[in-house]
């Protein structure tokens, strides 16, 4: 922006002090002139100045000058410019970069002193530095600027704001006419009408929000409100539900249409209480009053059969994405919103909770039965059908459920479905404690641990379920659950597996396998029936292992499993991640509504996971393929650095894998117990660490666990101690060393060879995680083909549906489906019939394309995707 003359003028009796040469002074004065030349011709045209003759400097970010010349020629051409300068030296005001010029060239000095003026500027921006400010690719500099603007623009929107709400006379924009009394929000672009116009035009669109204009502002109106000659004055409207042309052998003249019963009619808008509307036939005195039929063909939904409140299904839709993307949302504060939208639009009325949870549940039903009958599988992975690679059962703790909560004696609608029923799991657990001769308490179901008690805190407390058991696949498709009341007790993923054996899983994953597979195996001893279950392979998730110590990683550690390629174990956590979230409102539901309400969350969990399985896999094998030449290269360089082969490397895995299968539960002298000891100490306090936001979800919790960790850090400070004094000096440990991260024990050294088991370990591991990556791509390789057989068997199984409803036979059986339903039903296979045509094409261009080498695949949709879709992400952890 333009300076001030004494700005300027300021600027000049400074060049003036520093510069003592006549001839100097002179060309300054022909700048001053023209200078004052060019700001009144600034507004007129742009100055296009010559190119001045300057040398911009680099410098690094402590200040120093950075050259791009060698330092000999950089030396001679700086004793070349000492030997012609002549003039006096002239100190430049300080600027961010260095500029070299000659003192004779005007227009040197121009822009010297233009960039000088723009620094002297402070807060106030110069116009030629707005374009670098908008190219800058700093983001802090980017919202500084956007802020800016805003904060410019602000007066000028907050004047438009408050002019909109002018109530200026205005002339009806249907008729052109009359002044106009009311302002439709819904019938833009032409939102002004008169009184007759509104009436004419809101007597069919009685959901639309209006305004009267005759108090002076815009006053809300409900829709029995119309102006009439400057007042206000009730009316009667009807709900704009579909009506029958003819209900008797009358003439339609004859037919009137009067008011009914008043309902509320809740929408995205809040409650309009609006009466239905009735047909009567003056001739014969026939009438017609809609029914809960009629308010389905108008995509109602009503409270009771009776109803005196209906509901448009858009809210449900609505409520239940809002689920989706805030699983924390309760139905109160949903309904709260719509109270506060009934209220902004001039209505009255509240809207019932337990009316319109009730309902929602209900026409939820109604489309898991249409799924049904279109043979829809919605606990079953297309990727992992028919044979399954792994199954991962963990406990979510969060699920509890309050026992003073609603206390219902209602069946929940979708018992059975997702969560198994109660009594099932009772029977079973009951069985396997009276075969196995258990006696409670005894830590053989389950361990010693708080989360395994059979007598925990929380069942005599406050709490009925004490959570949730879930299995999932490893691609994070919710299978099956059951309601845990008696602790984290092995029986629980018992039944989950031997409930999902016949889906031929090759490994079966918890976070306690260690414990969990010899309990297995005693139980298989005592009950023959669950032999079987043997036959899947022990899996110990990736993030626990690693709390464990080395020998039990190699052992029972997924990235150390033939054939599991990268299942991490830990995908029933991603699932987690979103279900505890609804645990927010679920521990204060009925019975009842808990087990609907999670099975409907589940339900809708899994089809976004179906949605996104293309871009899943996908993208999974594409981060496979880039971290397998990682690790090769990886595995070159250590064989070129250790000067090995690769027969030797086999030799060091091998090496490696017996070391772990080694027993170490007998000791031969003390210190043999105290290592042991240690070992164990260690991987306590690391699991309990790593755990600690997972086993509490609350400060009393996380503070006993905490207390635990200091008190098995001073009975390992003591171990430690005693194991020093009995070694020698070079075998001592540091319990700090130990503590934090991964530990090569003294003992575990071996003392006759040349290479220690550190670096056979750190060659096993990078081997192991190359084969893992090699199996995961074939792993990924066969899901695609899979998924792929999945949407062509599921277009075949919906084609012969299609052709089984529109048989006579299927019309003339008792189906239950009328012949109206019927076609219906056949639109409905139609349109899946279509969207999975479309998933096809998706998926066969991905998988094309990935595997054919392709690096930039455009993810046409994975916008879709949702945020906790994560089961593609490959960590250094899962290697």
């Amino acid at each position: 922006m333009s300076k001030s003359d004494s700005e300027i003028q300021e600027h000049l009796m400074i060049l003036d002090n520093l510069v003592d040469d006549q001839e100097l002074k002179d060309e300054l004065q022909s700048l001053d002139d023209l200078l004052g030349e060019l700001q009144e011709e600034e507004a007129a045209a742009p100055v296009k100045t010559p190119e001045p003759r300057v040398e911009w400097r680099k410098r690094d970010i402590t200040g120093n000058i950075v050259y791009a010349r060698p330092r000999s020629s950089r030396n001679q051409s700086n004793k070349a410019d000492h030997i012609r300068k002549t003039d006096p030296p002239f100190i430049a005001p300080d600027t961010n970069c260095e500029v070299a010029f000659t003192p004779e060239t005007v227009e040197c000095f121009l822009q010297d002193l233009q960039h000088s003026l723009s620094e002297s500027s402070g807060d106030e921006a110069s116009p030629l530095e707005t374009p670098k400010l908008l190219a800058s690719s700093n983001w802090s500099t980017r919202q500084s600027l956007f802020s800016e603007r805003w904060r410019a623009e602000r007066p000028r929107l907050v004047n438009t704001a408050v002019a909109q709400e002018n109530v200026a006379t205005r002339i009806c924009q249907q008729c052109g006419r009359n002044p106009a009394a009311v302002r439709c929000c819904d019938c833009r672009p032409r939102p002004f009408l008169c009184a007759d116009c509104d009436v004419s035009m809101h007597t069919r669109h009685v959901l639309h929000n209006r305004d009267a204009m005759t108090a002076g502002f815009f006053q809300p109106l409900p829709p029995t409100t119309f102006v009439v000659d400057k007042a206000l004055s009730h009316c009667v409207r009807l709900v704009p539900v579909e009506m029958p042309d003819k209900i008797c052998g009358c003439s339609l003249e004859s037919l009137r249409v009067s008011p009914g019963k008043i309902v509320a009619v809740v929408t995205m808008n809040g409650r309009h209480d609006l009466s239905m509307p009735e047909l009567v036939c003056e001739a014969c005195q026939a009438t017609w009053t809609a029914g809960v039929a009629d308010l389905n063909r108008s995509d109602y939904w009503p409270a009771t059969l009776q109803f005196a409140t209906v509901y448009a299904t858009d809210v449900f839709f609505s409520f239940e994405e809002m689920k989706m993307a805030a699983p924390g949302l309760s139905c109160q504060a949903f309904l709260r919103m719509l109270n506060q939208r009934t209220v902004r639009f001039g209505r009255t009325g509240k809207i019932s909770a337990d009316s319109f949870q009730k309902s929602f549940f209900e026409w939820e039903a109604v489309r898991f039965e249409v799924e049904n009958i279109c043979k829809e599988e919605p606990f079953n992975c297309p990727a992992c059908t028919p044979d399954m690679l792994a199954v991962s059962v963990d406990g979510n703790r969060k699920h509890y459920r309050f026992k003073n909560a609603a206390r219902s004696e209602e069946q929940a609608i979708f018992e059975g479905v997702f969560i198994a029923k109660d009594e099932d799991v009772k029977r079973f657990v009951d069985h396997i404690h009276n075969t196995t001769k258990h006696v409670s308490g005894r830590g053989v179901c389950g361990g010693e641990w708080s989360a395994a008690r059979e007598t925990s805190q929380r069942s005599a407390s406050k709490v009925d379920e004490e959570g949730l058991e879930l299995a999932v696949c490893r691609h994070g498709v919710l299978l099956s659950a059951l309601n845990m009341y008696r602790g984290e007790i092995f029986a629980y993923p018992l039944y989950l597996q031997e409930k999902l054996a016949s889906r031929q899983i090759t490994f079966f994953c918890m976070d306690v396998t260690c414990k969990y597979w010899p309990y297995l195996q005693r139980v298989a001893k005592s009950c023959p029936e669950l032999q079987h279950l043997l036959n899947m392979k022990p899996f110990l998730s990736v993030f626990h292992a690693k709390a464990h110590d080395f020998k039990c990683e190699v052992k029972w550690s997924g990235a150390y499993q033939d054939g599991a390629g990268l299942t991490l174990g830990e995908e029933v956590e991603q699932c987690n991640a979103f279900l505890s979230r609804i645990a927010v409102t679920t521990k204060h539901m009925s019975k009842a509504g808990r087990t609907d309400m999670l099975t409907l969350m589940a339900m809708r969990w899994n089809q976004q996971k179906f949605d996104n399985l293309a871009i899943s896999l996908t993208r999974r094998y594409q981060k496979t393929t880039k971290s397998l030449q990682s690790q090769l290269q990886n595995l070159e360089s250590m064989k070129a650095q250790l000067t090995v082969t690769a027969s030797q490397l086999e030799d060091w895995v091998n090496d490696v894998k017996d070391w772990a299968e080694a027993s170490t539960t007998t000791t031969t002298n003390d210190a043999d117990a105290l290592a042991s000891r240690i070992e164990v100490l260690v991987a306590s306090i690391k699991r309990r660490s790593q755990r600690l936001y997972k086993d509490a979800d609350g400060n009393k919790g996380r503070a006993r666990i905490r207390r635990k960790i200091r008190e098995e850090k001073g009975h390992l400070t003591s171990v430690v101690e005693k194991y020093n004094r009995m070694v020698p000096i070079t075998e001592t440990l540091c319990l700090e060393t130990i503590l934090s991260g991964e530990t090569a024990w003294p003992w575990q050294l071996p003392h006759s060879e040349s290479v220690d088991l550190r670096t056979k370990r750190r060659a096993f591991d990078i081997i192991m995680s190359v084969r893992r990556l090699e199996e995961e791509q074939k792993i990924l390789v066969a899901e695609m083909d899979h998924h792929w057989k999945s949407l062509s068997t599921r277009s075949d199984t919906l084609r012969e549906l299609s052709c089984l409803f529109s048989s006579e036979t299927m019309k003339n059986s008792q189906c239950g489906l009328s012949e109206e339903g019927l076609k219906g039903l056949q639109s409905i296979i139609l349109r899946k019939r279509h969207q999975i045509k479309e998933m096809k094409a998706q998926a066969r261009d991905f998988y094309l394309q990935v595997l054919s080498g392709a690096e930039d695949i455009n993810f046409l949709y994975s916008d879709s995707a949702d945020e906790y879709d994560s089961d593609y992400e490959i960590s250094d952890d899962g290697l």
